[in-house]
């Protein structure tokens, strides 16, 4: 939340109101902005202690329960190369672990989290964070890291 405040400060004062309207939406799942190694727990899906592959007890450091709600959450970011929380993602019977970025995980924890407070139907909220997770997917594996410029010299060199 702290860091789109601070996006959002950064773009209103560097831009006048006609740019802001001019400027394209910058949209997380449409372009990611770096390599997909975030944790996002779909809470929506997961069975918490009751499931047989818990991924708390793979990799605690990256996961636990929330009492509240009886299901796991990723309390640790950045562990995409990690072996134990890839076994945990891999094992997950109910497929509720996804690698995400971090302005992507932004966006699916706010969503979450207003259709975990809310007491009646949400299952609108549910399709849309469901939609998210699968277009995230699709593009996260498409992202390319950017090229290295190929190392050239402009010295000449005398082999003679």
């Amino acid at each position: 939340m702290i860091r789109l405040v601070i996006q959002a400060y950064e773009l209103l004062s560097c831009c006048s109101r006609s740019e802001i309207i001019e400027r394209e939406c910058l949209d997380p799942f449409d372009e990611p902005e770096c390599e997909a190694f975030d944790l996002f727990v779909n809470e929506v899906l997961c069975v918490g202690k009751g499931c047989p592959y818990s991924c708390v007890n793979r990799a605690p450091h990256a996961f636990t329960f929330v009492s509240s709600t009886g299901t796991a959450r990723a309390t640790s970011q950045g562990h995409g190369e990690d072996y134990q929380v890839q076994l945990a993602v891999g094992q997950c019977p109910r497929s509720c672990i996804h690698y995400v970025t971090p302005s992507q995980r932004i966006v699916l924890e706010e969503l979450l989290d207003s259709i975990l407070d809310t007491p009646y139907d949400t299952s609108a909220e549910a399709d849309l964070l469901y939609s998210l997770i699968v277009k995230a997917r699709f593009e996260n594996n498409r992202y390319q890291k950017p090229k290295k410029q190929p190392k050239g010299s402009t010295q000449h060199v005398d082999w003679f």
